[in-house]
């Protein structure tokens, strides 16, 4: 393990395993745990009802949340990690949603002109790992797993919108941000179990000390 401190970063679609990897990074390498900010989003409910009203609202919300993790992280005298990226939603979610006609024109410009003066002063992630899963009928038996009452009614058809913004992330995040990544395909990988786990936990070692 890498005696460097880092900020590592997990990007990757609605339920592919990202709360459970962040999690496991945090208690095998003792890395300070940044959760997703769901739990207490004041609209993310109101999103999964009618996104042509809540998305622009709920991308801020997300935007001032993240921006808060990275000024925290660079506090934080141990290694970090995030689960989510501050990247995944100007490069996916902003413009899916609005490719979707869920955010109108000027909504889009005016959230990535908030993004680009806010993000201008954050530290950016040392890695970010990136995880893929094509297979969108496992990502909602994960959804349905975990039990969140507001993403019940999650389509596969958004899932699958949003796995194509997410096949080009990692080139984003090495070629636009210039960040080290790693790929994991989760499509047949279950990091809960022993072996897929300690499959996971080996790759995330290598990439923390190349």
């Amino acid at each position: 393990m890498s005696k460097k401190r880092l900020f590592v970063a997990l990007a990757g679609n609605i339920g592919c395993g990202k709360t459970t990897a962040a999690k496991l990074i945090s208690q095998h390498f003792g890395f300070e745990l940044f959760d997703e900010p769901v739990v207490d989003n004041r609209f993310l409910a109101d999103y999964y009802r009618d996104m042509g009203r809540w998305s622009f609202t709920l991308q801020l919300e997300f935007l001032i949340k993240r921006a808060k993790h990275h000024e925290l992280i660079r506090t934080v005298t141990k290694s970090c990690v995030q689960d989510r990226t501050l990247l995944e939603d100007p490069e996916i979610f902003a413009k899916y949603l609005h490719g979707l006609g869920h955010m109108q024109d000027s909504e889009l410009d005016l959230y990535l002109e908030y993004f680009a003066r806010l993000n201008r002063d954050l530290a950016q992630p040392d890695k970010v790992i990136c995880f893929e899963c094509h297979d969108v009928e496992t990502l909602l038996a994960r959804i349905r797993t975990r039990g969140r009452a507001m993403e019940a009614g999650i389509p596969a058809d958004f899932l699958r919108g949003l796995a194509g913004y997410y096949t080009t992330f990692p080139q984003v995040c090495r070629g636009k941000y210039g960040l080290d990544t790693l790929n994991i395909d989760v499509s047949t990988t279950d990091i809960r179990h022993a072996q897929g786990k300690e499959r996971f936990l080996a790759q995330v070692d290598s990439f923390l000390n190349a």
